[in-house]
């Protein structure tokens, strides 16, 4: 690859990595909201909502993420609304990995052990308050390790948004390819660019495994 090659090409690559960051940053924030608060209802939520949450963590769960996208961008214009391509990422991104991230929730949250829930009752403590205040910040540490994972998940997910037409990194890189050509050097600078993104925080999440288990 030139070097002159190298520089339109990291050009362009470098916007589309600013969109794929931002979509990530939105994605994760709302997969977690929503992860949380379905295993929040699978695990203490009343009868029909627990039911509710198992259907729709199953639902997306047995379902490849590009069927979400593609139903949240064109289902939305089916009805006759207009949604921006970002949204209809951060929406679609959010709602299917928020089906994986309730998993990890449940599995922290029934981690806990039951003499925490006790302990908390016999302060007086409601199970809403119990729930915050004692068993959210053990869960938290719990799950960190394979939320990040799922996180990491989610970025090269962010790929796939570039089939209902989005500009961010597989993007850019589709469309030098389509310009240009030279499709094994410029797919290799893409996948090189996620790797440095991923990297780090797979790095993280092994030394933290290494610190919880020593």
């Amino acid at each position: 690859m030139s070097i002159e090659l190298l520089r339109t090409s990291l050009s362009v690559l470098l916007q589309g990595l600013v969109t794929t960051l931002l979509l990530s940053i939105a994605s994760i924030v709302g997969g977690t909201l929503i992860g949380l608060f379905a295993a929040v209802l699978r695990s203490f939520g009343p009868w029909g909502t627990d039911r509710i949450a198992r259907l729709y963590t199953e639902l997306f769960r047995g379902t490849p993420v590009l069927i979400t996208l593609m139903f949240i961008y064109f289902g939305v214009s089916y009805f006759g609304y207009a949604i921006d391509v970002f949204a209809a990422g951060v929406i679609g991104l959010s709602v299917y990995q928020g089906a994986y991230i309730a998993e990890v929730f449940r599995a922290g949250i029934e981690a806990v052990p039951k003499g925490q829930w006790e302990v908390s009752q016999i302060l007086g403590m409601s199970r809403t308050q119990a729930f915050a205040f004692v068993a959210l910040p053990q869960t938290g540490r719990i799950v960190l390790p394979p939320l990040i994972g799922q996180y990491l998940s989610l970025i090269k997910d962010t790929s796939i948004v570039s089939m209902i037409g989005m500009s961010e990194l597989m993007h850019g890189g589709q469309a030098i390819v389509d310009r240009i050509g030279k499709p094994v050097e410029i797919y290799g600078l893409v996948a090189l660019i996620y790797f440095v993104v991923c990297f780090p925080l797979s790095q993280w999440v092994r030394h933290h495994d290494r610190r919880r288990l020593s």
